[in-house]
């Protein structure tokens, strides 16, 4: 049991997903040690997460292009942070930035652990020949490691950021506001960051379509940003008028988790999406390409029977799909049909 002047800061700056997959961890050390004060540093896109999660986890905003940028921001950001008396560090990130900030800590005799990513197990999945597919620590296992060494080992136990009934549809537009009980509410996030974990644009489109003949009373809401992003989904949801760009008529993170935590089903790539549907609570068929389930970063909750993905000698061949093919031609995104992925989505929502 922690006293009530321990203290613990949590860095992770980014990326969008791997601070969502820190959220069932600060739950549970929250959960699990109420008298201990929890202080999460990360970039303003992650208050949504933590706000509001349990009432001893606070949330600090840090931007490391403007105000804490180079040696000289970091110097000035330890600084703000040594005044707020932390009695643990735990750096999730394992960066540049973090590993700076870790040695001034140590230099002032803090109590200090860092992450194992466990690079040389994430090596010998993604070799050319001679791989090695074994199921790496995932993310929150890494996580709460980081935690144990502190002396805070946690038992990992998460359902939602929300109530068992999900977030509140009345803060949304009033378009978003009433689910009827006869309609299905499916999730389609087709896009990704790097080109390995995209399917072919034609693909998710016939996904969509096969959806929303087989559910006459469902809509489709479509997650995602980004120029390109945006003209696919003005495209599709011109054609088929039950399908809505759910990203580019709510406002903001936020929002977009309250409406995920309505919905029957996610599809989502490997991606930042998976994540945040896993934080309330929603089934997800992940599509996998060039990444794999193996490497740790499995939604909070969700099952390889959902995974869809072919497989292939060269897969995986990324950790993040951000490498080029090796054949040159994507097969293990293209070799995946419209069908696989209905048929999974089918499965989730006969079963809920």
């Amino acid at each position: 049991m922690s006293s009530r002047n321990e203290h613990i800061l949590i860095i992770r700056f980014s990326a969008l997903g791997d601070v969502a997959m820190l959220v069932p961890v600060v739950h549970a050390l929250a959960t699990q040690y109420p008298q201990l004060r929890i202080t999460v540093l990360s970039r303003g896109f992650a208050r949504a997460f933590f706000d509001g999660l349990a009432p001893n986890v606070g949330f600090m905003e840090t931007d490391q292009k403007k105000e804490f940028n180079g040696i000289t921001g970091l110097n000035a950001l330890y600084r703000r942070l040594k005044a707020k008396h932390f009695t643990a560090i735990a750096d999730m990130h394992g960066v540049l930035r973090t590993h700076y900030l870790r040695m001034r800590f140590h230099l002032d005799r803090f109590h200090v652990a860092h992450i194992d990513k466990h690079r040389a197990g994430k090596r010998k999945l993604t070799k050319s020949s001679g791989k090695r597919m074994v199921q790496q620590p995932t993310s929150f296992e890494n996580y709460a490691e980081v935690l144990s060494r502190l002396g805070y080992p946690i038992r990992l136990e998460f359902n939602s950021i929300f109530p068992s009934t999900g977030g509140n549809l009345r803060l949304l537009d009033p378009g978003f506001q009433e689910k009827k009980t006869f309609e299905k509410w499916i999730g389609v996030a087709p896009f990704a960051a790097h080109q390995g974990k995209v399917l072919p644009p034609e693909t998710t489109k016939t996904v969509i379509q096969m959806l929303l003949q087989k559910h006459p009373n469902a809509h489709l809401f479509l997650f995602g940003g980004g120029k390109k992003e945006r003209e696919y989904f003005s495209q599709w949801c011109e054609e088929m008028p039950r399908c809505r760009d759910a990203s580019a008529l709510l406002h903001g993170l936020h929002e977009e988790l309250i409406l995920m935590s309505h919905l029957d089903v996610m599809v989502s790539m490997d991606s930042a999406n998976q994540h945040l549907a896993s934080l309330v609570g929603t089934p997800v068929v992940s599509v996998w390409g060039a990444t794999h389930p193996y490497t740790g970063f499995l939604g909070w909750g969700q099952t390889l029977d959902n995974v869809v993905q072919v497989d292939l000698p060269c897969r995986p061949c990324s950790i993040y799909g951000n490498k080029p093919c090796a054949r040159g031609d994507w097969a293990c995104l293209k070799a995946i049909t419209p069908e696989m992925v209905v048929e999974r989505v089918e499965y989730v929502l006969d079963h809920r």
